[in-house]
């Protein structure tokens, strides 16, 4: 049987900051001026002069875990206009073609994970232009300095890309907006920061849920199966996000993909086992559910920059979703630049990650299993 959420704690602010032990929503809540800090360290450090000998042929971006997010943002925000290919490597192995006519991009927050240090390395040893972004001080800052790239360093604080994300992706983002393929200048940049403090203002820990959209979004996931769908790339990079921390700091499984391609295998489950059933839809709601139900969490771009054939397919899964008995909940991006619209969405569901956690009586900072497997991995 499905775990009920405790409404209660979610209304009392200093019961949520006694329950959050690691800090997450206060982590969270400095996103915005963490894309500022961010902006700053990255041009410090150079960033923008990977630009310097004019466009590679091609660039490679290695990140693994939370981290691969900063890889699928780039590729989104480049899109298929991109001037020259932008491929994500989510292993150790730099593909064989890759030379020194293109920028690797190697991401790792503590600087230590296997592959995208093992991808770096390489890079260095065929003579790519590199661009790492982690720890100082880390074994990843230690090989861009010995290939003679150019490492950015993260702010100081920050545990992991799960409260991390804008110090690894804007660095990223900077040398991008150099090389022309994508749109990241400071503007952009600037209104991706205010977006992220509409949002951490709009789901503070004292506003009560029935304001509050993190803490609504949180209640409604509870006990339910997530079919996270993203209307678009922009989108999509949102819902793959939103995926990744309801497992990690929620451990709560879900399923997620991109419209158009994902809508058939996702609409194939309305008629499946975790659907309500008739019985279900007109039983008192304060009783406690009979089954796990699917829930469709539909993730949009803004009303103007939805291409058409995608938010034709978005109306048509959420309206045979509807039709089916499966709960559906509609998210949409606040208008602005590209950046800015995915934090819109990030930013509001990474709360509601967080927030879902706490209410179930757990602390996102911390996976006793992941803890496990690590350990076992050494």
């Amino acid at each position: 049987m499905a775990r009920s959420i405790d409404e209660l704690l979610l209304d009392d602010a200093e019961s949520l900051a006694a329950a959050d032990r690691g800090g997450t929503l206060l982590a969270l809540a400095g996103a915005g001026a963490q894309v500022r800090a961010a902006q700053t360290l990255a041009e410090e450090a150079g960033a923008t002069s990977v630009a310097d000998d004019g466009r590679p042929r091609a660039v490679v971006v290695a990140a693994l875990g939370g981290s691969a997010v900063v890889a699928d943002l780039l590729t989104a925000l480049a899109g298929p206009g991109s001037p020259v290919p932008v491929m994500a490597v989510h292993s150790s192995t730099l593909p064989g073609w890759v030379s020194p006519l293109d920028l690797v991009v190697a991401v790792s927050m503590s600087g230590r994970a296997i592959g995208p240090l093992a991808v770096a390395s390489e890079a260095a040893r065929r003579g790519c232009r590199l661009l790492t972004v982690g720890r100082e001080r880390s074994p990843l800052a230690d090989v861009c300095a010995q290939a003679r790239g150019v490492h950015v360093g993260v702010q100081g604080g920050l545990r992991s890309s799960r409260v991390g994300l804008w110090a690894l992706g804007v660095p990223v983002l900077v040398a991008a907006d150099a090389l022309g393929l994508v749109h990241g200048d400071a503007a952009v940049l600037a209104a991706t920061a205010d977006a992220l403090d509409a949002v951490a203002d709009a789901a503070r820990p004292s506003s009560e849920t029935f304001v509050n959209p993190a803490k609504s979004l949180a209640v409604d996931l509870a006990g339910t199966i997530p079919l996270v769908l993203g209307a678009g790339d922009l989108a999509g990079v949102a819902a793959l996000r939103t995926a990744a921390q309801l497992s990690r700091n929620a451990r709560h499984p879900s399923v997620s993909g991109i419209l158009p391609d994902a809508a058939a295998e996702v609409v194939a489950t309305f008629d499946g086992p975790f659907v309500r059933t008739e019985a279900d839809l007109f039983a008192d709601p304060l009783d406690a559910p009979s089954s796990t139900a699917l829930r469709l969490l539909l993730m949009h771009d803004s009303i103007d920059d939805e291409v058409d054939d995608v938010r034709r397919v978005a109306a048509v899964v959420a309206g045979t979703a509807r039709d089916g008995g499966v709960l559906v909940t509609e998210l949409r991006a606040e208008p602005g630049p590209a950046l800015a619209r995915i934090a819109s969405l990030v930013g509001l569901t990474d709360f509601a990650s967080v927030y879902l956690a706490l209410g179930m009586g757990m602390d996102p900072a911390t996976s006793p299993h992941v803890a496990d497997m690590k350990e076992r991995m050494r």
